[in-house]
């Protein structure tokens, strides 16, 4: 397995995020008109811009690696490999479709099993998240609207905190939640909970605004990785409920993603 230029590929994947962000935000302001894939979620021509100049900018950083993406789910007939770029387009369609600003664009590299680097882009918030380098997370200011060469990137460290005193701050789906993820906070000392869309809620973990992300509903890997990377480099976790840590490029399951708990830093 290639080692992998983080540097390199954060300083590409700025751009093409910028420009990926750039032609989301046209069609967020314009007629956000969608359609329905096979499996009744939406698709609109935003997901799909973004695609594009995502998947070209992949192939430029290393052509070798494979790459699975959302919006060409029909080709995971076969297995990838143990490294493998994983993206989303833009997560939270639904939140898109409905002019909130809790969407994303995600992008992931697995290795394998593992999310070794994610970077996390909410374009309408303009803000990005993402891992600089192993076990280094930042966040940063990016405007979509802005040329690179006009606005600084004044990137900054970020990890998750300790479970304040008074309890702990979870933060639920804007769009899925269920009996399940209510049966699971009866349990715990909650002191407050809100809720957002998109892998936002990973990234609020790791930026220290919240502890618990509980998720019971269906997700499928390109969902949760990039988001999920950024987390683990902030200090925090995302296991099964068995208390596995969870795993990518689960093949057999068409890369469903089970049952998990993402915590920021876990009480004891």
């Amino acid at each position: 397995m290639k080692s992998f230029d983080f540097e390199r590929a954060c300083e590409m994947l700025l751009i093409a995020n910028r420009q990926a962000g750039a032609a989301i935000m046209r069609h967020y302001h314009s007629d956000a008109g969608f359609e329905r894939k096979s499996d009744d979620s939406p698709v609109t021509l935003a997901d799909r811009d973004s695609e594009a100049i995502l998947l070209a900018v992949l192939r430029e950083i290393d052509p070798d690696i494979p790459i699975v993406s959302e919006e060409s789910a029909e080709a995971l007939d076969r297995d990838r490999g143990d490294q493998f770029f994983l993206v989303d387009p833009l997560d939270g369609t639904k939140e898109f479709i409905k002019r909130r600003t809790d969407f994303t664009v995600n992008v992931a590299l697995i290795e394998e099993g593992v999310p070794v680097f994610g970077m996390v882009f909410a374009p309408a918030r303009k803000e990005v998240a993402f891992t600089i380098a192993e076990h280094r997370a930042v966040a940063a200011h990016l405007d979509p609207g802005m040329e690179p060469e006009e606005q600084t990137l004044d990137a900054h460290p970020i990890s998750v905190r300790d479970v304040p005193a008074d309890g702990i701050s979870a933060i639920v789906s804007a769009s899925h939640f269920d009996e399940e993820t209510e049966a699971f906070l009866a349990d715990l000392p909650i002191a407050e909970r809100s809720s957002v869309g998109s892998s936002l809620k990973f990234i609020q973990l790791a930026e220290g605004k919240a502890d618990l992300y509980p998720r019971f509903g269906s997700t499928m890997e390109w969902d949760t990785a990039a988001a999920d990377a950024v987390l683990r480099a902030a200090g925090g976790s995302v296991v099964t409920i068995d208390g596995i840590p969870l795993r990518y490029g689960k093949w057999d399951t068409g890369l469903k993603n089970p049952a998990f708990i993402a915590w920021g830093r876990k009480p004891v």
